[in-house]
């Protein structure tokens, strides 16, 4: 397909992004408090033990592998694609994540004096957006399905692209560091690495709804109802999931170097996914999407990632924490020069 073609409606202004210059910072609120007020709910209850280990882990465990994975199989099997094109879409998010990336690893290995995996740990932390958990209900609340869609689109080989990236960086790591006995060589992690997607919930939502679609099968009675039910609940419990992994990793030290890496991910990796998606031509629609997905705050594959180089992980956390506990203001932002720019 040769360009990013959207339905007429989603080419305009989405009615939830303020149109009056009065109360444009309440009305901005009123589309991202609920969003962190049920973070804020799920860290709050973990950390004041209302929710206990085992029931914090359950349902992130539930949301993960049942309502993601079914919001992402109902979307793909149902919703109205209007001939959406991926390649724009795929070239103005992760140009961005290229360019970002480059400059995490660069302030990491200069401006901190960061060995070369830890500089892989934290263009990771830089550039590994919390799409699933934070992006696809934040989304779905502002744009509804046709907001999931370009959402979709993203999420489909998000995962996929950071971490085979991140391995193979690793590797390179490794080697830069010369670590003994450590750089194998990619090819074991990255079989390991495939047999892990083949089997990631998201991966398989979105291939069990494109083969739905596929079949021309009707999603409706008994079946429909169940997938729709789970569906509902993906958005609102993944935000209080996203409260409780922030409960459970919480800041860990190496403050200047997380700031600096949560600066980087909260306003440069957007600002460049926006510059691009203008460039490559993407409608507004789409523009706002991507913007917004890319000013997520970090996502927790950052964390596990570090944790599988074993190095990098206090600060892997402290960035995830204070991405998210900033993301707030930033959000807010991102509405508001959205707004001014798309208009």
């Amino acid at each position: 397909m040769a360009g990013t073609h959207l339905p007429p409606e989603a080419r305009t202004q989405i009615p939830l992004l303020p149109t009056g210059e009065g109360h444009c910072v309440i009305q901005f609120l009123d589309v991202v408090l609920p969003v962190f007020g049920l973070i804020a709910i799920g860290y709050a209850a973990r950390r004041l033990g209302i929710l206990s280990a085992a029931a914090g882990e359950g349902i992130s465990e539930f949301v993960f592998t049942f309502a993601i994975s079914v919001l992402l199989f109902r979307t793909v099997a149902t919703a109205d694609l209007g001939g959406v094109s991926p390649w724009r879409i795929w070239g103005a998010y992760y140009g961005g994540i290229v360019v970002v990336w480059l400059v995490a690893h660069v302030l990491m290995r200069r401006a901190f004096g960061r060995d070369a995996r830890g500089s892989v740990v934290g263009g990771v932390s830089a550039a590994f957006a919390n799409t699933v958990l934070i992006g696809l209900p934040f989304v779905q609340q502002i744009y509804g399905d046709r907001g999931v869609v370009v959402a979709l689109v993203i999420i489909s080989i998000h995962t996929p692209v950071i971490m085979v990236s991140a391995l193979l960086m690793h590797d390179w790591a490794l080697r830069t560091d010369a670590v003994a006995g450590e750089a194998a060589g990619p090819r074991h992690a990255l079989l390991n690495l495939g047999a892990e997607l083949v089997r990631n919930p998201v991966i398989v939502g979105i291939l069990a709804g494109a083969l739905w679609r596929g079949l021309g099968l009707p999603l409706a009675g008994p079946f429909g109802e169940i997938v729709d039910a789970l569906a509902r609940t993906a958005g609102p419990l993944a935000l209080v999931a996203s409260g409780i992994g922030l409960a459970r990793y919480g800041l860990r030290g190496r403050f200047g170097q997380a700031s600096a890496m949560a600066a980087v991910k909260l306003v440069l990796l957007p600002t460049v996914v926006l510059a691009f998606g203008m460039a490559l031509g993407l409608p507004p629609l789409a523009v706002e999407v991507t913007t917004l997905v890319a000013a997520c705050p970090t996502g927790v594959n950052a964390f596990i990632l570090a944790s599988r180089f074993r190095t990098g992980e206090a600060l892997a956390s402290t960035v995830m924490t204070l991405s998210t506990g900033f993301a707030l203001v930033t959000m807010v932002g991102w509405l508001a020069v959205l707004r001014a720019v798309l208009d």
